[in-house]
C-alpha cells in the first residue's frame, strides 16, 4: 500500500505541476492507493465551497482510509518525536509525526512532498516513494 500524503493530494487537486501530483494523476485506478483519516482532514478542511467539499469528500473515500488514533500510535509518534529531536531535528507539525510513525509501523510507503518527513526517512526507516 502507498499512503499518499495531502502535500501530493492538494497539489493534484490544485493542478500544480510537481513529480509527485502528475504521478498521483496517471496512478489513480491502477495502483494501491491509500490516504490516512488525518490526510483526510487536513485534505478537506482546506476546500472553500461546499459543492467542492462534497466532490471532494466523496472522491477520496473512494480510497481506502485508514485510522491513525489510538494511544498505542500517539505514544509511537512522540517516541520517535523525541529520538528526532535529541538528533537536533524538530519537525514541525504533531499530524506528521503521525502520519510518518503510522506508515512506519505498517510499512507503507509514502508519497509526499513535504521537507518534515525527510527525518523520519534518514533516522527511522520511513518509506518514500519517489515518482
Amino acid at each position: 500500500m502507498l499512503i499518499v500524503d495531502s502535500s501530493v493530494w492538494i497539489d493534484a487537486l490544485r493542478g500544480t505541476t510537481t513529480a509527485e501530483a502528475q504521478w498521483l494523476r496517471r496512478a489513480v485506478g491502477r495502483e494501491e492507493i491509500g490516504l490516512t483519516n488525518l490526510n483526510l482532514c487536513e485534505i478537506l478542511q482546506g476546500v472553500d465551497s461546499q459543492t467542492q467539499f462534497d466532490r471532494f469528500r466523496g472522491s477520496l473515500l473512494e480510497f481506502p482510509v485508514f485510522n491513525t488514533g489510538g494511544s498505542e500510535l500517539a505514544v509511537a509518534a512522540a517516541e520517535n518525536y523525541r529520538k528526532l529531536r535529541k538528533s537536533g531535528i524538530t519537525v514541525r507539525k504533531t499530524i506528521d509525526c503521525l502520519i510518518a510513525t503510522f506508515c512506519i509501523e505498517q510499512d507503507f510507503a509514502l508519497l509526499h512532498n513535504d521537507r518534515d518527513f525527510g527525518p523520519f526517512e534518514a533516522h527511522l526507516g520511513l518509506r518514500v516513494f519517489r515518482p
